[in-house]
């Protein structure tokens, strides 16, 4: 019997992401910001796992992603992959334990109480981020389908209740099909229609689907002029460009020269709180902003943020993309979770409860 991890993220702008683009090109004058090179990194995503911790998994990740896809644009919600990573842990057992734990942070001995720490970071944060933000969009969560005939421990039925306000959804895998649109039905009502075909390929043999899912909508504190958006050239290559719909406004933003990153952020605020950073880097400098991304630059940024006038183009865009974590979760250290030596005993009393390695992440932003 399989235990299937879907995560699925809907965004309608850049926040809760991190967005990535390979190249960086030739700097316009001092004082414009050209959009081509931007690289977005939205502030409430960066500390996936509040918890006292030895690493950083979102950053950790971030490189994972960047390594197992090179040349490719990174989009991805850190908390959407590290909180179901956390609900399976406490299914289980042994090694696959402590390497999903230590994978999120915590310290190979770290011990029971760092543990729970953990899972009341994550309860706290999910509590926080339902709360309504006037003008600000957010919806998260998680949901555990199960076949009937299963039946999963009260103690982790209850923590991922409890913990992660997750609902537990009886479900006939015996009809794939039928299963399949219950599922998808699901998602597609949580995160507004954007995700309607999350699940395809089930099988009967699936005795739990875990879904992570987190929708996001909001709209910049000062927007964009329609009538300033002109055709221009990005360039998605060094020596190759293409013309799309270039957003443009001059005016005072949250800046920030990074001499030692070789880099430049600007800061984009929402309504309700909330910002997106896009980092510039300089040319042929971006290894080097991707090596030097932690959550100590990530506060120095912040704290020295200043206003400064500038001319920022942005184009309007959107990104579609999947990721196979079965390949990327080994390199923070994860490497028994999809595997035969996986133990998930402490989920149910039925033996043989693999992770399916059918799991993926739909990314569908759109910035304007």
């Amino acid at each position: 019997m399989q235990l299937c991890l879907l995560l699925c993220l809907a965004l309608l702008s850049p926040q809760g992401a991190s967005l990535r683009h390979r190249h960086s090109w030739t700097k316009k004058r001092d004082r414009e910001l050209p959009a081509t090179a931007a690289t977005a990194t939205a502030t409430a995503a960066t500390a996936a796992t509040a918890t006292p911790a030895h690493r950083n998994f979102t950053f950790d990740l971030f490189r994972a992603l960047v390594a197992a896809s090179p040349g490719q644009n990174i989009l991805f919600s850190p908390l959407s992959v590290a909180m179901p990573l956390a609900m399976v842990s406490l299914g289980a057992r042994a090694a696959t334990k402590a390497q999903i734990l230590e994978g999120l942070g915590l310290r190979a001995r770290g011990g029971p109480e760092e543990e729970a720490a953990l899972h009341r970071g994550f309860q706290r944060r999910l509590q926080g981020l339902r709360r309504p933000r006037g003008d600000l969009q957010l919806s998260l969560g998680s949901a555990l389908f199960v076949r009937p005939a299963v039946r999963v421990r009260d103690a982790v039925l209850s923590a991922l209740r409890t913990l992660y306000l997750a609902d537990a959804v009886p479900t006939r895998f015996e009809d794939p099909a039928a299963a399949q649109r219950q599922i998808n039905a699901y998602v597609a009502q949580r995160t507004e229609g954007r995700i309607v075909d999350l699940v395809k390929d089930l099988d009967s043999s699936e005795a739990m689907v875990l879904v992570s899912y987190i929708f996001f909508r909001a709209k910049w504190e000062t927007r964009f002029d329609p009538q300033s958006t002109r055709q221009q050239a990005f360039h998605v290559a060094p020596q190759t460009a293409v013309q799309v719909p270039m957003m443009r406004r001059e005016g005072e933003f949250d800046y920030l020269l990074d001499r030692s990153l070789s880099c430049r952020v600007v800061g984009l605020p929402y309504h309700s709180n909330a910002t997106a950073l896009f980092i510039l880097p300089g040319e042929g400098r971006m290894e080097k902003v991707e090596a030097g991304l932690d959550q100590h630059t990530l506060d120095r940024w912040l704290r020295k943020l200043t206003k400064r006038k500038l001319q920022l183009y942005l184009p309007k865009f959107s990104i579609e993309g999947s990721y196979q974590l079965e390949k990327v979760l080994p390199r923070l250290g994860i490497r028994d979770l999809f595997t035969s030596h996986a133990d998930l005993a402490g989920f149910t009393n039925h033996s043989g409860i693999q992770v399916s390695q059918k799991q993926s992440q739909c990314l569908i932003p759109s910035v304007q």
